[in-house]
């Protein structure tokens, strides 16, 4: 096995400038490329780690990879999040409704999310806030402050203490959420209602949302912007097959204020700006580009025109890559250890070369993924990834 030559921090930030490191950088542990805590559960098992299980995202039912399983998978990213504001009264309620017990979830913008009781798997919207607002009603609703100070309590210090004390690379919990906000609010249906009939709701809630984002990141850069290493942001805006609503739309509507926030980020760090679209994005690629973004995630490669090898050439000398490492989809939950070892050895072929490519799965390791297979995925992302 050749031998590392770089700190985790020094081998991210060479892939992301497109240099080739000593190996591909390999991460987890985001909001999108996490792990479910059934999963998890099994994983500690099966690797014989006493550890607990902390959930740190409710609505998707994430665990917190402890330092064990992160140094076990050589891990080169740790994550600095910001929290809520100081007055939010977040936490899970349990209800009876509908003959069922739920487990209930209201975010400081408003939207309720629930989990029944006997399927305890992840989080889904039982309650829109914003379903039958008027304009008048929306300028009304009161959202949450995005530079509420208790937000960022402590957040300096831990990334100093990382930064100090530890070789790895810093990265931000997901934020920038300028568009799905607006759904979560609204409700899917009615939001692309809007789109067709009263677009000017829609524009009033974008700016609404981009201006709780530009509040929030004019704060967390005040506290980390000269520490953090990546700032991960992201939109859901394509599905299997390709756009979730009118291009024209996305880019008349969305787009500038997509790009406003990322060129405020900019302005204010040094910082990789990595962008979150699952689903067949080719063709919003080059609009993300020209947003600023520097990276891409999770490149879901099962999803239509999304090949690696297609997008490497089109795009690899402009853009990173994090995920794309195998079909999470058809593959990792069912594929025995040995098939789930030679995907990653040929994916990562085609990723690794002229650097811009962190390893990790494609979007979050779900519940029922066998330990096994997610042993072999990590084995093989550090068993391949070598350079020279």
């Amino acid at each position: 096995m050749p031998k590392e030559t770089m700190t985790s921090r020094q081998r991210v930030l060479a892939a992301l400038n497109h240099q080739e490191p000593d190996r591909v950088p390999i991460d987890l542990g985001g909001n999108q490329t996490g792990i479910h805590k059934f999963a998890y559960e099994a994983l500690l098992k099966h690797l014989g780690i006493d550890a607990p299980v902390t959930i740190m995202d409710a609505v998707q039912q994430l665990a917190q990879p402890c330092e064990a399983v992160l140094e076990r998978f050589h891990v080169d990213t740790r994550y600095v999040r910001a929290g809520a504001a100081a007055d939010f009264q977040g936490g899970i309620v349990v209800q009876q409704r509908d003959g069922r017990r739920w487990h209930d979830l209201v975010d400081e913008f408003g939207v309720r999310w629930s989990m029944p009781d006997d399927q305890p798997f992840y989080m889904d919207i039982t309650h829109h806030p914003l379903a039958k607002a008027t304009l008048d009603d929306l300028r009304a609703y009161p959202f949450p402050k995005g530079d509420d100070p208790g937000r960022f309590v402590g957040l300096r210090e831990r990334a100093l203490t990382l930064r100090r004390e530890t070789p790895y690379a810093i990265v931000s919990g997901i934020g920038g959420v300028v568009y799905e906000i607006c759904w979560y609010m609204r409700g899917l249906e009615q939001w692309f209602m809007d789109m067709v009939q009263q677009p000017e709701f829609c524009e009033a809630l974008l700016d609404r949302t981009l201006k709780f984002w530009l509040d929030f990141y004019r704060g967390f850069l005040d506290e980390v912007g000269d520490l953090v290493d990546v700032i991960m942001i992201g939109d859901d805006l394509t599905g299997q097959k390709g756009p979730l609503f009118r291009p024209d739309f996305y880019r008349r509507v969305v787009k500038p204020r997509q790009k406003q926030l990322v060129q405020y980020i900019r302005s204010r760090t040094q910082a990789k700006i990595w962008y979150h679209t699952c689903g067949s994005c080719m063709e919003y690629i080059p609009d993300l580009l020209d947003n600023g973004i520097d990276v891409l995630n999770p490149v879901q490669i099962s999803a239509a025109n999304m090949d690696p090898a297609l997008l490497k050439s089109r795009f690899g000398e402009r853009l990173s890559f994090w995920g794309g490492a195998i079909d999470a989809q058809h593959v990792l939950p069912v594929a025995s250890p040995e098939t789930i070892r030679e995907h990653v050895r040929r994916n990562l072929a085609i990723w690794k070369p002229g650097g811009g490519y962190v390893f990790n799965n494609v979007h979050n390791i779900q519940a029922l993924v066998p330990p096994q297979n997610i042993v072999a995925l990590f084995d093989a992302a550090y068993e391949f990834g070598f350079y020279g």
